[in-house]
């Protein structure tokens, strides 16, 4: 048994894990963002309502443990960004601790129990808010020490012409500090850049979806140019790890036209060759979080994890 925790910051989610396919769930608590003993404190809340002592604990969290530090950088959470998180918690509760990224989990939790079984290679994408992923090679998540694997949003890659007919295309300023980043501009607040730029309307993501479903010739442009610029840089990552199947979860993976669409593109431009969609919708829709958090913690606990 393991208790597992998905932590953003609005809420912490916790459960009791005794196998992917039973988690049970706690309410759940606030975050204390400002104040890491009370951070704390509410963790051992809910590991103390569990029923005995678990073999460990699993995080989900919105942030990275940065490989060579081992120091948390999580923005959302001011009390933890810093710190050498696992450390620190394994010594306050007294448990061995594990620690994941929100999108490592996701991908998990797809690769346990969602669109990734009977798959040896398994990468999850994020388009959302922000464009993520995390692989999982035969069971195990790349990032099993913490990392940056996965970040295919990052880089400075994002072209400068696409679409059909080609049209030039800014490159956008990215959180992460560089320019020209496909997470400034394939998430859903860049594809409403996209379209600003392109048609000088302001959109709401969903309003362009809904535009481009019924046929209306602005945003049917704009959902052009940004499969162009989405798919490349997707299908150079089915090459490279040799993924047999793309998972994926956020916002924009709740319409299924557009995942389609994506899909067609990418398999058009990898190497391999399928019959069958490689890019869809994650079928882990309800706490993906959580249930990678659980996987990881009972993959630890059951000795096959680093």
């Amino acid at each position: 048994m393991i208790v597992c925790f998905d932590i953003g910051g609005t809420a912490i989610k916790g459960a009791v894990a005794f196998s992917a396919e039973d988690i049970r769930p706690f309410p759940r608590k606030p975050t204390p963002i400002h104040d890491f003993d009370a951070f704390v404190a509410t963790l051992a809340e809910v590991i103390a309502a569990a029923d005995g002592t678990p073999d460990c604990v699993a995080i989900s969290i919105a942030g990275v443990i940065d490989p060579d530090t081992a120091k948390a950088v999580v923005a959302n959470i001011p009390c933890i960004h810093g710190r050498r998180l696992q450390a620190e918690l394994e010594a306050a509760l007294g448990l061995r601790v594990i620690i994941a990224n929100d999108a490592d989990c996701f991908v998990l939790a797809e690769d346990g129990i969602g669109a990734g079984r009977g798959h040896r290679v398994v990468f999850g994408v994020i388009l959302g808010t922000g464009v993520g992923g995390g692989l999982v090679i035969d069971g195990r998540l790349i990032n099993s020490a913490g990392g940056f694997a996965g970040e295919w949003g990052h880089g400075p890659i994002q072209p400068q012409e696409a679409g059909t007919p080609p049209v030039r295309v800014p490159r956008f300023a990215c959180g992460c500090g560089q320019t020209g980043c496909i997470d400034a501009i394939g998430s859903a607040r860049g594809l409403e850049k996209l379209h600003f730029e392109l048609h000088r309307e302001t959109l709401t993501s969903e309003a362009i979806i809904t535009a481009w479903q019924a046929g209306e010739t602005s945003a049917a442009r704009t959902i052009n140019v940004y499969l162009d610029i989405v798919a490349d840089p997707l299908a150079l990552v089915v090459n490279v790890t040799g993924t047999t199947i793309v998972p994926v979860g956020g916002g924009l993976s709740n319409v299924p036209e557009l995942l389609s669409e994506i899909d067609r593109a990418v398999r058009r431009r990898i190497l391999r060759k399928f019959d069958r969609p490689l890019v869809v919708p994650a079928e882990c829709r309800v706490e993906p979080g959580l249930i990678g958090a659980a996987v990881l913690g009972l993959t630890t606990a059951n000795g096959s994890g680093d």
